[in-house]
């Protein structure tokens, strides 16, 4: 096939077909997505023939999928029940061409974006959903690009998922508030810990990269989990002891040594202390002092420092223990199972309307990526692709953070 010329396989189809991919790490929503797209296309016309690309952008360039059934779309429900994706992730870069031919998604002087548009042509599919972060959707939108221009029009539709809730100008990411909740019900269990030794200090390491939403939200939602709780003051069983002592998030610098003479009172009263650490909090520091060691910092095909690898939590774990005198200290993270969950009930009341409007628009032909719009009221709508952006920072003059932050500090 040279390029620039049309097969026959290759010309847009008379009927509608649908293609739906999940892209990117994991968060409380893939899975209530897929099953919510099925249910409603099935609902508007279910003779629409729908096809899922396993493992996403990696699906794509290698033409994996699979087709979805009568029997699945009476079934689509159960995704609700569920966390992961249930058609598989991956992070593949669409421009990212020495990466895509590192992987072997294709052959040296291929290129990727052209290489996924002629899987969507010979698909014949004329609809793509796209569930992912800035990063799945804009890739989605330069697909679309191209085949329109080689007069193979396919409407791209995307859905905001990330647990970082850092997605311009999106209000309200899909899974954010499930992985809150689930981040404050982990620590609910690990505060216990503060009864295991003296002087016990406890990081509660939440995932976000360069946005502190993920960290501020959980913190919320496990210190409002404390209000009513029954507690035993004369046995030592304080709210003091299972509350909160520090939140920090990668829009607010960290002075340390302040820090730790406010919170080495803390350890003297209370005999231990609890922070909650965003795992972007601080790795800029950290970064230029690895790579003042002359030390390699890792990287994803996306460009970013690959965090696991820089240990945050170890690394304040250190600043801290010794300045508070802590005799041991517990760094335990709770991203793993927080992204993995089934949605919740009010996330799932999003995906619900975002879905709706979803296939509306794919239906349509409008392209967009479905969110409430910061920019235009807040409004729910297929927000156009050149407007969406990632590393949208978390407002840390928002009511509800200072609220937290005050209860934080008078402890």
């Amino acid at each position: 096939q040279v390029e620039g010329t049309m097969t026959e396989y290759h010309k847009p189809p008379k009927q509608a077909k649908v293609a739906i991919l999940t892209a990117g790490g994991l968060a409380p929503c893939l899975s209530s997505s897929v099953g919510f797209l099925i249910e409603k296309y099935t609902a508007r016309n279910p003779s629409i023939e729908i096809i899922c690309y396993i493992s996403g952008y990696k699906g794509l360039l290698s033409g994996e999928h699979v087709k979805v059934t009568d029997a699945v779309r009476e079934n689509a429900s159960v995704l609700q029940l569920h966390g992961g994706s249930p058609i598989g992730n991956s992070r593949v870069k669409l421009t990212n061409v020495e990466d895509c031919v590192k992987r072997g998604l294709v052959v040296e002087g291929e290129n990727p974006l052209h290489r996924a548009a002629e899987q969507l042509m010979m698909d014949q599919v004329t609809i793509l959903h796209t569930i992912g972060g800035d990063d799945t959707n804009t890739q989605a939108a330069k697909i679309a690009e191209y085949l329109e221009g080689h007069n193979y029009p396919v409407t791209v539709v995307g859905m905001p998922k990330t647990i970082d809730n850092d997605v311009v100008p999106i209000k309200q990411s899909l899974g954010a508030w499930t992985a809150a909740e689930e981040g404050a019900k982990f620590f609910a269990n690990v505060v216990n810990e503060q009864s295991a030794n003296p002087r016990m200090l406890i990081i509660h390491e939440c995932m976000g990269r360069d946005c502190g939403y993920l960290t501020a939200a959980t913190a919320k939602a496990y210190m409002d989990s404390l209000h009513g709780l029954p507690l035993l003051p004369g046995l030592n069983l304080t709210k003091q002891r299972k509350c909160l002592h520090a939140v920090y998030v990668p829009e607010v610098r960290i002075d340390v040594d302040a820090e730790a003479r406010r919170l080495k009172r803390v350890m003297d009263t209370h005999d231990c202390v609890n922070i909650f650490l965003s795992e972007g909090a601080g790795v800029h520091d950290i970064v230029a002092q690895l790579e003042a060691r002359g030390e390699s910092v890792p990287r994803d095909a996306f460009g970013h420092v690959k965090l696991d690898k820089v240990q945050p939590g170890a690394y304040f774990a250190k600043q801290f223990a010794e300045k508070l005198g802590a005799e041991k200290v517990l760094v335990q993270k709770s991203g793993y199972m927080a992204r993995a969950a089934p949605a919740n009930v009010a996330d799932r009341a999003l995906i619900n309307a975002c879905a709706t409007l979803a296939v509306e628009c794919g239906i349509k032909g409008n392209s967009g990526c479905i969110g409430q719009d910061e920019e235009r009221g807040d409004s729910l709508r297929a927000i156009e692709f050149p407007r969406i952006k990632g590393g949208k920072a978390f407002d840390v003059r928002v009511d509800w953070f200072q609220d937290l932050l005050r209860q934080v500090n008078s402890v």
